[in-house]
């Protein structure tokens, strides 16, 4: 399977600000483990296979235990996330399927309880981002893998 068009090299200007802008969490509020959660569960939301693929390929290069990577799909009902995880995903859920009266108070309150505001802005552009990535990635159907080399997941053990 090959990708629709390949937008990277259609648009290159816009896809390398696009690289940098998500370079750009690695210094942000969010702590690595926290922004692999996040970037898993709403590509998990969204469909998008090749940021699945990568997402856990990413987080397992970075330690994560695979039954957490298991569990992350009904996180609600795991005893193995922490309150801090519980409301990043919440928010992430939230952000990523906005309904019709935006997100719930509830879910913000959670959020904010966690985190400070800079961490909650910082985690609200984290979410933005990857629900951009997964947008461009599902519309031009990039298959899993196709990347794995320039962005560095090859080594991940996981083909």
């Amino acid at each position: 399977m090959t990708p629709r068009i390949d937008y990277q090299q259609q648009s290159p200007e816009l896809f390398k600000k696009f690289v940098a802008f998500s370079l750009a969490f690695k210094q942000s509020a969010i702590e690595p483990s926290i922004r692999d959660l996040v970037d898993l569960r709403a590509s998990q939301l969204n469909g998008c296979a090749f940021c699945v693929d990568m997402h856990v390929k990413e987080a397992t290069q970075h330690g994560e235990r695979p039954l957490r990577l298991h569990h992350l799909a009904v996180w609600r009902e795991s005893p193995l996330f922490s309150p801090r995880e519980r409301a990043a995903l919440a928010w992430t859920e939230a952000l990523t399927r906005l309904g019709e009266h935006g997100v719930a108070d509830s879910v913000y309150e959670a959020a904010r309880a966690e985190f400070s505001e800079k961490e909650l802005s910082d985690l609200t552009f984290l979410v933005m981002s990857i629900n951009a990535w997964n947008r461009v990635n599902i519309a031009f159907q990039v298959p899993p893998g196709l990347y794995d080399k320039a962005f560095g997941v090859d080594g991940s053990g996981l083909a």
